[in-house]
């Protein structure tokens, strides 16, 4: 194993390590905390929309390179709801329930890594991927399908993340 190469990899585990501190602080937001207080602590989200509610839904997302995004609703009184991991298998799971477009998509889990199309003919359909650890260990992507058109979730399911695999991407 090359110096460089080492010296790449334990770069890239301390910052993975930053990342999972910052991310295990969000995890301690009590609900009711002021979004003011939040913005100070955390930075300013990286995705927002409005909700029917007078409210906003904020994620802070790693998408496209990063594998988590934690996400909280925003009352009409400035206080934050319970402060959750979007990109996990345990949540991916709401998209089971229900009509999902992609607004909806989108304000849940934030704005995916990649869009493209996979499949022929008739079987061929809108793809979101979302990078994110799946089962909390594997380099995964959320594979979700929106349809032929894009406008309505149709299935998902995880697969892994290309962008792990060695023989694609070399240190030396």
């Amino acid at each position: 194993m090359s110096k460089y190469y080492r010296i790449a990899r334990t770069a890239l585990a301390a910052a993975a390590l930053a990342g999972l501190a910052a991310c295990a602080n969000m995890a301690e937001i009590q609900p009711g905390t002021p979004y003011a207080d939040v913005l100070t602590q955390f930075g300013r989200p990286n995705f927002e929309c409005p909700q029917a509610n007078g409210g906003r839904r904020v994620i802070w997302t790693q998408q496209p390179m990063g594998q988590y995004a934690w996400g909280t609703n925003v009352g009409t009184d400035g206080r934050v709801d319970r402060v959750v991991p979007l990109l996990t298998d345990a949540h991916f799971k709401v998209l089971a329930e229900g009509d999902w477009g992609p607004d909806r998509v989108r304000c849940e889990f934030g704005p995916p890594a990649r869009i493209e199309e996979a499949g022929l003919g008739e079987k061929r359909e809108v793809v979101w991927s979302y990078r994110y650890k799946e089962n909390s260990v594997w380099n995964s992507l959320m594979y979700v399908y929106m349809g032929r058109d894009g406008n309505k979730v149709t299935h998902f399911h995880p697969g892994p993340d290309p962008m792990y695999d060695d023989d694609k991407f070399m240190w030396w």
